[in-house]
């Protein structure tokens, strides 16, 4: 699998994985910025292409006095800026139809939310923008539903969709990575992303914040680049206690490059 010719993601080494990262929720401009200068430097010194991540709005929260943005507006111009600064391509969020050809307008790749990836409707107006789509595989899915997923993109028009797993649903409060799941996707013929930090959380906390075990997102990370996956999505955050969204999973902005490094050393030794 090649990677995927998304605009303006920069591919110097086509044997490389690629990397969707970035915060999981745009805070601030100065917060997005800083983040996406890091990873900037970082993945063109590494050679690994780069896709930066950022939710324009979280729509999916435990509370309703959790953060969920800083507005539609603001946040798009924001992800906007840090793509033609950086010169990179960007991914966010869409969870009802009628967001994708606004936020369109904006980013690079529309990201499908695992709880809806079975949304007819959402998955057609994503795919009538003609962007790329990435589709999170539902936590209560197995693998094979993704085939359907992907086939109503390719029946309405747009065989540019890459398939992310985040892990499978264990019991009421934990999730479970089964690396059975990249082979499996990647025969239907779609670039497939293991998402490293969410596939780690610990949803359904009485205290109503997700909890998570960001202890191991190395090791869910090297699992992943072993078997085959063909690109890494990960959050991180300079100080994920003070992240406003999903903070208990994210990797730390200064512990990427070592992790990094790593997985390169295991993508050459499959090769």
């Amino acid at each position: 699998m090649s990677v995927p010719a998304i605009p303006n993601l920069r591919v110097s080494n086509p044997d490389s994985f690629f990397l969707l990262a970035g915060p999981c929720a745009i805070e601030d401009r100065d917060m997005a910025m800083r983040i996406a200068e890091h990873l900037a430097e970082l993945t063109q010194r590494l050679e690994i292409p780069w896709v930066f991540k950022g939710s324009y709005r979280k729509a999916n929260r435990s509370r309703i006095d959790s953060f969920t943005g800083i507005g539609d507006e603001k946040a798009l111009g924001i992800l906007a800026e840090v793509g033609k600064q950086f010169s990179v391509p960007t991914v966010t969020d869409i969870h009802e139809s009628h967001e994708a050809a606004m936020v369109a307008e904006y980013v690079d790749v529309l990201q499908i939310p695992a709880f809806l990836f079975r949304q007819t409707e959402l998955l057609v107006a994503a795919s009538k923008t003609g962007k790329w789509i990435n589709i999170k595989k539902g936590q209560f899915a197995a693998a094979n539903a993704m085939q359907h997923a992907l086939q109503k993109c390719i029946d309405s028009g747009n065989s540019n969709v890459m398939l992310t797993d985040r892990g499978n649903s264990f019991g009421y409060s934990d999730l479970i990575v089964d690396m059975r799941n990249i082979p499996e996707m990647r025969a239907m013929g779609a670039p497939v992303i293991m998402d490293v930090t969410h596939s780690l959380q610990q949803p359904n906390q009485s205290s109503g914040v997700t909890g998570g075990k960001p202890e191991l997102i190395e090791t869910i990370a090297k699992a992943a680049i072993a078997v085959g996956a063909d690109a890494l999505f990960m959050e991180t955050h300079p100080k994920p206690s003070e992240a406003k969204s999903d903070g208990a999973n994210m990797l730390p902005l200064d512990q990427v490059e070592a992790l990094l490094l790593i997985l390169k050393r295991v993508r050459e030794a499959i090769l």
